[in-house]
């Protein structure tokens, strides 16, 4: 672990700092070719059987989606030799790439989510970073924020894996200055490439940074499974995600949604994975009534105990009076990126912690 205390966020971080000293927010279009289509069909330009996708695969036209992309302050695009840790900061089920910004809320004229970080890097905490919010539904409707438990939309983030994968990292790692590069499949590389990628979401987001990052199931709604939701919201699972431990080394879970999988299935994965994971965190508020008993009890039992000594640092956070909001977020994603990334020395023990913050 790192000598890093995990704290409640300061309330001067969630304050602006000087104008000089903020980061920006641009939006970005990308091309993405790997996608849910109106059949219920996976669109790929991979070589990804239907077996393991649990559906159909097909060729397709490559559709184009958009993300809100924060530069730090001083971030130039000609200076190639400055390089740059990312952090991918996925949304809820009824949200998408403004979710983390607008929901945040607003402080001195900027988003709260932005000027926590922009006092993390001034005040030398973390080093300057980027961090991408993209849109987690990777279907040709992404841009329908409803809940429908049969409609494409919903299905869309069981297979956002493979954008992420295959389109929306290979789009960010050649546009910006950044230390890792999908493109090197060597093994110091994708060793090296996966320390400075972080991954972390809220309620759904959270889902798909376990379900999906360590490899949980995938699902889809019980009008095509025939069988009966174990959560009452007509959703089902059907195939375990392959895991993306190879692309990233730090994962974080907020408030993750009642569809992630049980501790049994998700520390099974970590622990067949050729690769340590460096850090898993996960929170929720104790009165949160979406996702306490349903998502997070369920996905950190026996966790710790199936995933070995592949997995390197876990912190289990509980938010006391914590509910289903940006208070518990805000203060996840505080703590997991001084985690991750923080100016502290790591101890390559194992270490398990488990506590309650007053928020």
């Amino acid at each position: 672990m790192k000598n890093i205390d995990v704290t409640a966020v300061p309330a001067e971080y969630k304050k602006a700092v000087v104008k000089e000293s903020q980061g920006t927010i641009t939006e970005v279009s990308y091309s993405v070719r790997n996608y849910i289509n109106p059949l219920r069909k996976l669109v790929t330009n991979q070589n990804i059987s239907s077996k393991e996708a649990g559906r159909e695969t097909v060729k397709g036209d490559a559709i184009i989606k958009k993300c809100n992309v924060y530069l730090p302050a001083g971030y130039d695009e000609n200076n190639k030799n400055t390089k740059y840790n990312v952090l991918y900061l996925l949304h809820g089920v009824g949200g998408n790439r403004f979710e983390w910004l607008y929901g945040s809320g607003n402080s001195d004229g900027n988003f709260v989510i932005c000027n926590i970080f922009d006092n993390l890097i001034a005040n030398g905490d973390i080093d300057p970073m980027i961090i991408v919010f993209p849109e987690g539904r990777s279907t040709y409707d992404w841009e329908d924020n409803s809940f429908n438990a049969e409609g494409t939309n919903m299905l869309g983030f069981y297979y956002f894996d493979y954008e992420l994968r295959y389109d929306l990292i290979p789009f960010i790692e050649s546009n910006y200055n950044v230390y890792a590069n999908i493109k090197d499949t060597s093994s110091e590389g994708i060793q090296y490439n996966r320390n400075h990628r972080v991954i972390a979401g809220l309620s759904m987001g959270g889902m798909q940074a376990l379900n999906l990052i360590l490899g949980g199931h995938r699902c889809d709604s019980t009008v095509y499974t025939g069988r009966k939701s174990e959560w009452n919201n007509g959703l089902d699972t059907t195939v375990l995600a392959s895991g993306m431990e190879d692309l990233f080394a730090y994962v974080g879970a907020f408030s993750n949604a009642p569809t992630s999988s049980d501790g049994k299935v998700l520390g099974a994965s970590i622990a067949s994975c050729g690769h340590r994971l460096n850090l898993l965190y996960i929170t929720c508020g104790d009165a949160d009534g979406i996702a306490s008993e349903l998502g997070y009890e369920k996905a950190i039992e026996s966790l710790t105990e199936v995933a070995g000594d592949n997995l390197a640092d876990y912190y289990q956070v509980i938010i006391k009076g914590g509910v289903h909001d940006f208070n518990v977020w805000n203060n996840g994603v505080y703590n997991f990126i001084r985690l991750s990334f923080g100016k502290g020395e790591r101890n390559l023990k194992q270490c398990v912690v488990k506590m309650k913050l007053d928020s």
